[in-house]
């Protein structure tokens, strides 16, 4: 033995495409029972147990329980950032086949990537911030500096003190990248609370069918009025 991470068996695990359809359905940081992972993925009842336990033993989900109810999710946002990163080396469709689909058409403009904002909307905010110097590349790597003006910004507009949120391995705010707009959206802390407080807020709303993220009225006059974000 080398001493490397055993990539080919958690390859081995994401690769199958019954499991990785179950992946996909908890991308976006939700906890579902076996029943709708089965149905998400078009398995039986006992073909979808079989993946499932796999996914278990390969640290790729995690298992709460409540009650005699079962729900499974990503073991953490490591797993949803792989997910990421597979679909950006992915075949792509082109633009003019994802324009007939309404559902990818949705995915692409707005959706969850585990806690965060991802899509064109997620890009969008994401250079607006920056911009208007709110945020600041943190030098090299991933990391994004809030810069003062920023953090007034965000307690004025979305209640968030950026003082209370607890840095992670890239500091309060980082860098992802998006794989259908191969640009970065904002994620870390920061971008998980400011994707939580948008939804509480009612500017964005969640799709019941899928990841997508759904941006409301409300939510697109106050994205003009504070970013002057029109898409």
């Amino acid at each position: 033995m080398r001493g490397e991470p055993n990539i080919a068996t958690v390859a081995a695990l994401i690769g199958d495409p019954a499991r990785a359809a179950i992946l996909a359905a908890l991308a976006d940081g939700r906890a579902l029972p076996a029943g709708e992972l089965a149905v998400a993925a078009g398995l039986s009842p006992s073909a979808a147990s079989a993946h499932l336990n796999k996914l278990l033993e390969g640290d790729l989900l995690a298992l709460e329980r409540e009650g005699r109810h079962r729900y499974y999710r990503l073991a953490g946002p490591q797993v949803a950032a792989a997910l990421e990163s597979l679909s950006l080396i992915a075949a792509q469709p082109s633009r003019d086949m994802v324009a007939r689909s309404p559902q990818a058409q949705a995915l692409r403009y707005a959706r969850s990537c585990y806690d965060h904002l991802a899509g064109e909307l997620g890009v969008a905010i994401a250079v607006a911030l920056e911009a208007r110097g709110l945020i600041a590349p943190g030098g090299q790597g991933k990391r994004v500096n809030v810069t003062k003006a920023g953090a007034a910004w965000l307690g004025a507009v979305f209640d968030i003190d950026v003082r209370e949120l607890k840095p992670g391995r890239h500091g309060v705010a980082c860098r992802c990248l998006d794989w259908t707009e191969r640009r970065h959206h904002l994620a870390g802390p920061l971008g998980s609370r400011l994707f939580q407080r948008s939804c509480e807020l009612g500017w964005l709303t969640r799709s019941r069918q899928s990841r997508a993220i759904v941006l409301t009225r409300k939510g697109r006059n106050k994205l003009r009025e504070h970013l002057a974000i029109g898409i």
